[in-house]
């Protein structure tokens, strides 16, 4: 019985699906429909109103085929509408479309034509959408906000000093003219014939020489002075800025003591720099050493270190200045018994840059651990200190009183009951100078320096107002040259490149000049081509002068290099041709051409090369020869540094080089059988 009823369900349930479900179908195509025509008729409605621009009669013929297409399209829907059951007895006509049920739902809408403007007519305006610009990314930080980025404050607030700015020194009074020396000091100035102060010197030295004594103390342990940063152009006075306050503070010592350390790159250098020294302190009584290596290290230490036989915690020294290589100064320190940086007033790093950037055995953090006091404090009693540390003068009795400690040190007293004043933690009084033409920005370089509250000076810019340029300058290393030097550039080739420096030389009438290349072997070579070319041009020329040419390179014993230097200092050498040895700080007064026959390969070389002339107020020339496949990298460095407007290119064509050309060939023929025999 079940069966029978759900079997009957079931026919009915397809009947009524078989019937309704296109009743459904047709009904909702029949709306399509409808809503269609509404449209249409409602448009031709507004076009009605409008009076047409045609014909009178095509207008008339226009409006009876529209009321009749009307009239189909309403009689073909009337017919549709009918019942399902007549709809069946009716013959079937072919349908236009087919359509699904979910699809003329969903796309109805979208499938009617969008409505005549004219329908959606309104007495107030529609508001329009409101419009929004487009992403953009901001604009980049310029290369000034990027440099000044995480800056040393100290750098910030560095003191700029105008490269004119002099200073007058008073001969003789009380009256120091502000200059913070004393009057035996500037007589001995004035007698030398220096007789104004330049623009580092006008600044650096009332900072180092102040007017109160105590500031003045070899010792203060507790208000140690700040440290000092200086950069200046070359020639700018850097070494006399800081031998005159050392040998001003240290002329009132009693006890001679390893108070002043000068650290310099080169023995050349160092020979200067004490010929400097013994010139301003003469009649002062200073001891100054020097350690570059040039004697042997034993023949060093006596020089040195009085005392080799007692170890003295004080340390024992016989000279009060010290200038010396890296190198040389931790030999020292590693294998010379009482040799002591404790008592140090006074530590000169000059030409920074280049020490900084080469290690030397680690020299500046042993130099830097030896002026400091040792953090953990030694606690030995007397007996201890007696069996352990001291050297017993005799077989019986000890040394317990070690030899003059710096106050900084006196915590290392072996006496275990001692006054709580002893015992406090005091600074050393060392004060170190940096110097450079090219002082280093890199702030790891800077940190491990250890400076305490450093001061900076910097001898660029015109005005106060442009102390940021001037930082900027000194960040991203926009070197400033000196006012009286003239830079030249000479593009040629490299065939034509000895060509070009004989013709420069002759042409010009250079004399007095430094000639720099790339190495000794070079240094060398060139100075024989000249020579070859200088007689073949003789033998042919009667009135030809030959121009005295002397090496200079590392090649040469330092008793022939100094004796070579002599000689170009008297000018009996006219050309010195030398490799970057004496690029750095050499002052040689009367140098007034600077000829770079192979181009420096990075700035801070071109920098101290032409510092070489037009130094102290003088006028130069700098020449640069530039072969044609290094003149790309050489004028990128220089718009690098902002210098490239600077240096004026000079051309010298074929028509000039022709006459030197037969010279020349057999100056190279007489070279190529010295080296074929060598």
């Amino acid at each position: 019985m079940i069966m029978i009823i759900a079997a009957a369900l079931l026919q009915v349930l397809a009947f009524l699906t078989s019937k309704v479900i296109p009743f459904a179908e047709k009904f909702a195509l029949l709306q399509f429909k409808r809503r269609r025509w509404t449209q249409r008729r409602q448009q031709q409605q507004g076009q009605r109103g409008k009076p047409r621009r045609n014909n009178v009669g095509d207008e008339e013929e226009g409006t009876e085929t529209e009321d009749e297409e009307v009239e189909v399209e309403m009689q073909e829907v009337d017919e549709e509408v009918t019942v399902p059951e007549e709809r069946e007895k009716r013959p079937k006509k072919r349908r236009k479309f087919s359509i699904e049920l979910e699809d003329v739902e969903m796309h109805s809408e979208s499938l009617a034509p969008p409505p005549a403007p004219s329908i959606q007519r309104s007495s107030t305006p529609q508001a329009a959408l409101p419009t929004f610009p487009l992403p953009a990314l901001p604009n980049p930080p310029s290369k000034a906000t990027l440099a000044l980025q995480g800056l040393d404050k100290a750098l910030v607030d560095a003191d700029i000093i105008s490269p004119s700015k002099t200073l007058h020194i008073p001969p003789d009074g009380n009256i120091d003219g502000g200059t913070g020396l004393s009057e035996k000091m500037r007589k001995r100035l004035v007698d030398l014939g220096i007789t104004e102060l330049f623009a580092v010197q006008t600044s650096l030295l009332p900072f180092l020489l102040p007017s109160d004594p105590m500031h003045r103390a070899l010792y203060q342990p507790y208000n140690p002075p700040r440290d000092v940063c200086v950069s200046a152009p070359t020639g700018s006075g850097k070494t006399l800025a800081y031998v005159v306050p050392i040998v001003e503070i240290l002329s009132s010592r009693i006890v001679t003591r390893l108070r002043a350390l000068v650290v310099l790159p080169t023995r050349d250098l160092v020979m200067q720099v004490r010929e400097t020294f013994e010139t301003i302190s003469k009649g002062r009584g200073l001891k100054i050493g020097t350690a570059t290596g040039q004697h042997s290290f034993p023949h060093e230490q006596v020089q040195l270190v009085a005392d080799h036989s007692t170890s003295l915690r004080g340390g024992s020294s016989k000279v009060d200045i010290l200038i010396c290589t890296p190198g040389r100064l931790i030999d020292h320190l590693k294998e010379t018994p009482n040799f002591s940086l404790q008592h140090l007033r006074f530590l000169v790093v000059d030409e920074a840059d280049r020490l900084l950037a080469q290690s030397f055995q680690d020299w500046l953090i042993q130099v830097l651990a030896a002026t400091r006091p040792p953090k953990n404090p030694l606690k030995h009693t007397l007996k201890d200190l007696a069996d352990t540390t001291l050297t017993p003068r005799s077989d019986t009795t000890p040394n317990p009183t070690p030899d003059a400690l710096a106050p900084a040190f006196l915590h290392l007293l072996p006496y275990p009951d001692v006054p709580s004043f002893i015992t406090e933690r005091k600074a050393a009084s060392c004060q170190k100078l940096l110097f450079s033409a090219t002082l280093t920005r890199d702030p790891g370089k800077i940190a491990a320096l250890e400076l305490r509250i450093p001061k900076y000076f910097i001898v660029q810019g015109s005005s106060p107002d442009e102390q940021e340029d001037a930082i900027l300058d000194v960040v991203t290393e926009k070197f400033t040259m000196p006012d009286t030097l003239k830079e030249h550039m000479i593009i040629c080739s490299a065939y034509e490149k000895p060509l070009v420096f004989f013709h420069l030389v002759h042409a010009h009438d250079i004399t007095n000049a430094l000639v720099f290349t790339k190495s000794a072997e070079s240094t060398n070579r060139l100075v024989r081509l000249l020579n070859f070319f200088q007689n073949a041009r003789t033998s042919e020329t009667s009135n030809y002068k030959n121009i005295v040419v002397q090496a200079y390179s590392s090649d040469l014993p330092t008793a022939e290099r100094k004796a070579v230097l002599d000689k170009f200092k008297s000018q009996e050498i006219q050309i010195l041709v030398c490799s970057d040895l004496i690029s750095r700080g050499i002052d040689i007064s009367h140098v007034s051409h600077v000829i770079s026959y192979d181009s420096p390969v990075d700035m801070r070389k071109y920098v101290h090369r032409v510092g070489r002339t037009a130094r102290a107020g003088r006028e130069g020339d700098a020449w640069t020869l530039v072969e044609e496949q290094e003149a790309r990298h050489f004028k990128l460095m220089m718009k690098d540094a902002h210098h490239l407007s600077e240096v004026k290119r000079l051309r010298i064509g074929e028509k000039q080089l022709a006459p030197l050309i037969p010279h020349y060939e057999t100056a190279l023929s007489h070279l190529k059988d010295l080296y074929s025999r060598s």
